[in-house]
């Protein structure tokens, strides 16, 4: 039954013959879950079992290969090239059907993009003809350690396909309907999109030939259309068939406009299709744009584009791109578009669909749009989620939710550290049926989670909801309270976990005792309404006065407020230069920049950007970039002068850069020695997050999932970073 705050959202829905419970769907994903030899296994399959279980209505299962080897566009793909896939598909569809969700075989073939296929099996790059050179390199934002694991690879070969090539397409595509039928698939989305084969060839970017596939649209979309008409004619006239075809190709010119996507549309119809999946595809040379089109940063990117292209066919539309559930059940009431399919969404909380359905919008936990997902499978990983760290351990973590809880269980546990993994740990806890009390020193749950959620909206959601679930699990939350062992010896406590994050010590840099210098911590408390004697030091007494007022306001715990506020005013003069170029230092510059101040920021390390993930790292250094931040990577004898802070920049140049303010953002590290006092004291203690070393929110979520697993003497949520790493 619909909820009656999402009525279009969560109604029925049809594609073709095929019934869906709700409009939404889960999109299809390259998430690396599969095996090594293109077969499912257990961990795709319980991660697709848990959305089902979470109440989706469709599940388009990812990049799923005709031409496998060939084509493979990730490590551990999932295959459909041959009859010996058929009993993991078969037990895929079996399991995902017994929570009543229904699933789709999304039929691949990589094309230019197979890169995978190149590096692993030798195999060439299936293509219309040789591609135009990128314009840009993405690679310019990768870190030195990631290049380095690209050392030694192989430069892929090109294969200008001919008839008999694309005939044997065709039948590829044909013979993978029919196992994706015989698999017990209830439709198939044939992908069109995102520069793999068809979409290439469809693209008058890619496709210069001159024969029956090139030319006019009709032509370069000759190689797609015979491949619906052949899975048509393979799986039946009643069984779901529909394509995924991009809106447009940003950054690129002579290429997919959402006009020529519209004409496409229509011969999709034309030729079979029972509905359109819409989508988009970009410059890949161009770094930004890598998060401006199917997994797009700004909100609701593509619905415009797919609103046009439902306008122009009369078979369902399903559209995507980071399209929140209010806005999706609008557009689903005007009918711009019959469904919509979430990635992200779904990754961080695969039991959003239900959530919804039982009136608890709040319940779901939320993306932050951070790119960990995507930028995993980038890196040749599995897929990881900064939020939920059971994502790719379903089958790991549904047996540990239904062991009988081990020794020891008896006792207090206490949770030291108010932050994400403590307020993680905490909750994970309560849901085992332990009684736990978190302390917490400051006055207020979040640590540093609450500056990085004033620079970054999105971190907030993952604030609030996180202190929604403490509040609603009953934990004994002591606020304002200095943990120490006597304390917890007194409270009879017997396991302690210790999340008590990072210390960010000033490093010894020439001019760092200089009063218009901060560090992370000085911003972090000037920003949230906390005076500490450095500040009074450093700032006028207007600016304690205004701190004070917010703290006693309760102003400075709004954090929206304080976004906004901070537009108006902020003590810190026009001209600053940030020195550290990771995660906290660029996202200070994106705060900083917002607010009209002239921003430098100045790093030792050759490039900027640790700590975020590839694909925001890209679009976060092009936009500071675009904005006038100086980014000045590679710089050695930095020192801080009254006015100035000079260095040498990575040519060898001596440089001066004006600076009112100079905010240190580095030297943050792991400290352990509470947890060691704690052991020395008798009781037993588990460790994690920051106060091992810097892993921000990821490395918190992760750390506390363990260390709860641990404790309650079940299997780790996650696996060692080993394993994550190489599947």
């Amino acid at each position: 039954m619909a909820s009656n705050q999402f009525p279009y959202l969560l109604s029925e829905g049809r594609i073709g013959s095929m019934t869906l419970r709700n409009r939404i769907a889960v999109t299809a994903m390259g998430v690396s879950l599969s095996e090594p030899d293109g077969t499912v296994g257990e961990r795709l399959i319980a991660y697709h079992e848990e959305q089902a279980r979470g109440g989706a209505g469709l599940i388009i299962s990812g990049v799923t290969g005709v031409a496998w080897p060939v084509g493979a566009v990730s490590i551990n793909q999932t295959a459909i090239s041959d009859d010996r896939f058929l009993p993991g598909l078969q037990e895929l569809t079996r399991r995902v059907h017994t929570h009543g969700a229904k699933i789709a075989a999304q039929l691949h073939h990589g094309g230019l993009v197979a890169a995978h296929s190149a590096f692993a099996y030798g195999e060439p790059l299936w293509a219309p003809g040789f591609p135009p050179n990128p314009k840009g390199n993405f690679t310019d934002y990768f870190l030195m350690e990631e290049l380095a694991g690209m050392q030694g690879l192989p430069v892929p070969q090109i294969k200008v396909l001919e008839k008999s090539d694309i005939d044997l397409v065709v039948r590829q595509f044909a013979e993978a309907a029919r196992r994706a039928r015989q698999a017990g698939f209830d439709g198939i989305e044939i992908h069109g999109g995102h520069g793999y084969l068809l979409s290439s060839f469809i693209s008058p970017y890619s496709n210069k030939r001159t024969d029956e596939y090139g030319g006019p649209l009709e032509n370069r979309a000759r190689l797609a259309l015979e491949v619906i008409r052949a899975v048509r004619a393979e799986v039946g006239p009643d069984f779901p068939v529909w394509m995924k075809i991009d809106s447009r190709e940003v950054g690129k010119e002579g290429a997919i406009t959402i006009d020529l996507a519209k004409d496409l549309a229509r011969l999709v119809e034309r030729a079979g299709a029972d509905a359109i999946t819409v989508t988009a595809y970009h410059e890949t040379g161009n770094g930004k744009l890598h998060s401006q089109s199917h997994t797009p940063q700004i909100e609701a990117w593509n619905l415009e584009a797919t609103a046009q292209i439902r306008s122009a066919v009369s078979i369902p539309v399903i559209g995507s791109g980071r399209v929140e559930p209010e806005v999706a059940d609008r557009a689903i009431g005007k009918s711009e578009l019959d469904f919509i399919a979430m990635g992200r969404k779904l990754l961080a909380d695969p039991h959003l669909p239900a959530k919804l359905t039982r009136g608890a919008p709040d319940e779901v936990r939320p993306c932050i749009y951070c790119y960990t997902c995507i930028s995993a499978i980038y890196m040749g990983e599995v897929v990881r989620c900064a939020v939920n760290p059971d994502l790719g351990f379903e089958s790991r973590c549904r047996k540990s939710a239904g062991a009988a809880p081990q020794a020891p269980q008896a006792g207090r546990i206490a949770v030291v550290g108010g932050g994400p993994g403590g307020m993680e740990a905490a909750r994970r806890l309560a849901a085992r049926g332990r009684k736990v009390t978190l302390i917490e020193k400051s006055d207020r749950l979040g640590g540093t989670l609450r500056f990085a959620s004033l620079a970054y909206e999105p971190n907030e959601r993952i604030l609030n909801w996180l202190r929604r679930q403490v509040a609603e699990a009953g934990i004994d939350v002591r606020l304002s309270t200095e943990a120490t062992p006597e304390l917890l010896a007194g409270l009879g406590v017997e396991t302690v976990l210790v999340a008590t994050g990072a210390v960010r010590d000033m490093p010894p840099l020439p001019g760092s005792d200089l009063e218009h210098v901060y560090s992370g911590d000085d911003m972090r408390n000037m920003m949230l309404g906390e005076t500490t004697s450095e500040l009074k030091r450093k700032t006028s007494l207007f600016s304690r006065m205004a701190t004070k007022i917010g703290a006693a306001t309760g102003a400075s715990a709004n954090l929206s407020l304080v976004r906004k506020a901070t537009r108006t005013w902020m003590p810190l003069a026009d001209e600053i230069a940030i020195i550290g170029g990771e995660l906290v230092g660029l996202e200070l510059a994106e705060f900083l920049v917002e607010r009209g101040r002239k921003v430098h920021v100045i790093d030792e390390a050759p490039r900027m950007g640790k700590g975020l993930m590839l694909v925001r790292r890209m679009r976060m250094l092009a936009e500071l970039a675009e904005h006038g931040v100086g980014l000045h990577a590679g710089a050695s004898d930095i020192a801080i002068t009254k006015n100035h802070v000079t260095f040498t920049d990575a040519s060898g140049e001596n440089r001066s850069v004006r600076a009112g303010h100079v905010i240190v953002a580095r030297g943050a590290h792991g400290d352990t020695s509470l947890a060691e006092a704690i052991e020395a004291a008798g009781m037993k203690v588990h460790v994690f997050g920051d106060a091992t070393g810097v892993s921000y929110i990821e490395g918190a979520m992760r750390g506390a999932a363990d260390a709860v697993a641990q404790v309650c003497g079940l299997e780790p949520a996650r696996a060692k970073q080993g394993e994550l790493t190489h599947g």
